[in-house]
């Protein structure tokens, strides 16, 4: 298990460091053939830089306040919900955490939960009223674990960055093809002094990576979900010792067809399980978490037990 912590946490970094380098050489392009050489070149990738860091700033220090605004969480208290908060003291204290994280219920009857906050000290954990009313303390703590691991592993911190370098890539890519297609290219191209041929293939590889990156960027940002997913099932087991209970619980989120009302694609891969609820559970590279049954089957193999104990 341990090996398998260390091996999701070192893949989700690398790729991590993918998105950086498709930002990375698509502002390179976009300078050179834009702009003009590689002065150009790398002139607008220092800007890109800079924006992108601006940006996760403002991600940093306020992106959790508006994943909790526009799901709709409510904050409770434990006079609100006792058992909730007991459990998220418990795996507070398991996780080896010094601060207990803020609780919020989102009033929705489909089972789901998510974390949310830039470290340890400043998380929020949330659950549904789907959620509370039909797991059983055993699957609640298992969920909580899930969760609490997302905290303790910076889960979030790292999706907002990758979620902030994707969707600079996205507009960039976007502003690009406009621009071209409103014939900027062919004016940056008769007005240079000498751009020259090696200006022109720039160009050529501009447009293709501005078609191109956008859908590599947000492949790579899934694969980093689907990889902490894995990650936090097992830190989850670490944590309570107990991977039937949080296999359980997997099983009764996906037996409930209903989808999340407040979830949107923006927020989807923040869940435990994906809230928007296909007809069919896919396998593509664009799935913001890996199939539900393959994690149940992991869980079930540590626990030692088959599919009965579901039941």
């Amino acid at each position: 298990m341990y090996e398998q912590i260390a091996r999701n946490r070192r893949d989700s970094w690398l790729l991590a460091g993918l998105v950086v380098a498709i930002l990375a050489a698509l502002g390179f392009a976009i300078g050179y053939a834009a702009v003009g050489g590689t002065q150009g070149g790398l002139g607008l990738l220092g800007v890109f830089g800079v924006v992108a860091i601006l940006w996760s700033v403002v991600g940093y220090y306020s992106g959790d306040r508006m994943v909790l605004a526009v799901s709709g969480a409510r904050r409770v208290t434990h006079a609100d919900e006792p058992q909730l908060f007991n459990v998220v003291e418990e795996m507070t204290i398991a996780a080896g955490l010094s601060r207990v994280p803020a609780v919020y219920v989102l009033e929705d009857a489909a089972p789901n939960a998510f974390a949310t906050g830039r470290d340890p000290e400043h998380a929020s954990v949330a659950v549904t009223r789907g959620l509370l009313e039909r797991l059983d303390r055993e699957q609640l703590q298992g969920v909580v674990a899930h969760e609490m691991s997302h905290v303790r592993n910076y889960d979030v911190r790292l999706q907002t960055l990758v979620g902030v370098l994707v969707g600079m890539i996205a507009l960039i890519a976007d502003f690009f093809l406009r621009w071209s297609f409103w014939g900027g290219a062919g004016r940056r191209r008769g007005g240079g002094s000498g751009g020259g041929q090696g200006q022109a293939v720039f160009m050529i590889v501009a447009l293709v990576l501005a078609v191109l990156a956008p859908l590599a960027a947000y492949a790579v940002q899934f694969a980093v979900s689907r990889r902490r997913e894995y990650l936090a099932d097992a830190s989850a087991v670490e944590l309570t010792r107990n991977p039937l209970g949080l296999a359980r619980a997997l099983h009764t989120i996906a037996s409930d067809p209903r989808p999340l009302r407040s979830a949107n694609r923006a927020t989807a891969h923040l869940y435990i399980a994906n809230p928007l609820k296909k007809a069919k559970e896919a396998t593509g590279i664009f799935d913001t978490h890996p199939p539900i049954r393959q994690r149940i089957a992991v869980l079930l193999e540590m626990a030692h037990v088959g599919p009965e104990a579901l039941t």
